[in-house]
């Protein structure tokens, strides 16, 4: 069983960053891949991270590519993302998700953390 909380949300301006951290509980954080997946309102939920449990391959929406980060710390089973050049369309709920692929597909996700609300302002 694996416990998953998110942080670091927040409001933002347009052009500015946010770091999400995702702190992990339960079973060895490094078995697992990581993803970080957002909602926003009135949209499905959708894919836009995610890494290998080693850390050796990470994937990206192609929206956030060359602007979010995603990054994982074993030692403190914690995982990132930094988000920079923050857009309104980034608007959303965002969460981290653990499973045993490394995907871009939310099914293969076991372990769900609740959310965190990140608001771009234009």
């Amino acid at each position: 069983q694996v416990q998953l909380v998110e942080s670091g949300g927040g409001l933002v301006q347009a052009g500015g960053s946010l770091r999400l951290a995702c702190a992990a509980s339960g079973r060895t954080f490094s078995y697992y891949a990581m993803g970080w997946f957002r909602q926003a309102p009135g949209k499905e939920r959708e894919f836009v991270a995610a890494i290998s449990g080693s850390g050796g391959n990470t994937y990206y929406k192609d929206s956030v590519k060359g602007r979010f980060t995603i990054s994982g710390d074993n030692a403190k089973n914690t995982v990132y993302l930094q988000m920079n050049s923050l857009k309104p369309e980034d608007t959303a709920v965002y969460y981290c998700a653990a499973g045993w692929r490394t995907t871009q597909t939310m099914s293969s996700y076991t372990y769900w953390g609740q959310g965190t609300q990140v608001t771009v302002s234009s």
